[in-house]
């Protein structure tokens, strides 16, 4: 037993989720979510003795209730809850398949809305801050990711709007808006037929590893910000998309030339 608050992390087993665990756990009981718990179970247990395991399908809105079932059992007092899991496509929009497109939107967009709001009256009593991990992606356009972007966008406009709803209520949102960052989600990209993605990817800016990335949201965690944007580059590449559309569609087609294949 502990008296420590609890914090919720989805995608708990690799890259932002197990760096966040291993990050939080001297402050905080964790309650870790992946769809590998054998995986989980592996690389999480050395971290902390006092965490609990959730194996859960977030593609799956039968798993995410049967998920929000078994934590409003525990009644935890919930400090964070961390909206981390997510998966993307390398893949352009002609090729991608509906099913593709319906996988990310439910991962990325329709589970950490199904979980939040399943454990909204948790959050409510608890005065939680609600940790989406979204991405540069929801913010401007990106070669051959039209359904992550879309996912992303939808999780932006939603979570934007859930915190002014939800603010009078105590209940707070930190959104993150990383770019490129050294973790499996990319590695684990979904191709245009629903396989694995064996390209290399294109990126921009620098490459962020966990570690670095995790540390600028703890800190925004405990600062009590609204929006957290690391990579400075993507912040402002999104600033001229907006402002001068064209050219951000030129740079980043020359870019991301090699997206263009059909692969």
């Amino acid at each position: 037993m502990t008296d420590k608050r609890v914090a919720i992390i989805t995608g708990a087993a690799s890259g932002l989720g197990l760096e966040m665990a291993r990050q939080l756990a001297s402050s905080h009981q964790l309650y870790l979510i992946d769809l590998d718990l054998p995986r989980l179970e592996q690389y999480c247990g050395e971290i902390s003795a006092n965490s609990r395991y959730f194996a859960c399908d977030l593609a799956s809105s039968q798993a995410i209730e049967q998920l929000i079932q078994d934590i409003n059992a525990l009644t935890p007092d919930i400090a964070l809850l961390i909206n981390n899991a997510g998966i993307t496509h390398r893949s352009l929009a002609k090729i991608t398949k509906q099913q593709v497109i319906e996988k990310v939107m439910r991962v990325d967009y329709f589970a950490p809305v199904q979980l939040t709001q399943g454990l909204l009256p948790l959050l409510i009593d608890a005065q939680t801050k609600v940790v989406n991990i979204s991405s540069m992606a929801g913010w401007m356009p990106v070669i051959a990711r039209a359904g992550y972007c879309a996912a992303k966008s939808a999780l932006h406009q939603y979570f934007e709007t859930f915190r002014a709803e939800m603010t009078p209520q105590g209940v707070k949102v930190l959104m993150v808006y990383p770019s490129f960052v050294d973790t499996p989600i990319e590695q684990n990209a979904l191709s245009g037929s629903g396989g694995s993605t064996r390209h290399a990817r294109s990126t921009v800016g620098k490459m962020r590893s966990s570690h670095w990335t995790v540390a600028q949201i703890v800190k925004a965690i405990n600062r009590g910000d609204e929006r957290l944007f690391p990579d400075k580059f993507t912040y402002f590449s999104s600033l001229l998309y907006r402002l001068w559309p064209s050219l951000y569609i030129r740079m980043m087609s020359k870019r991301f030339a090699s997206e263009f294949e059909e692969h």
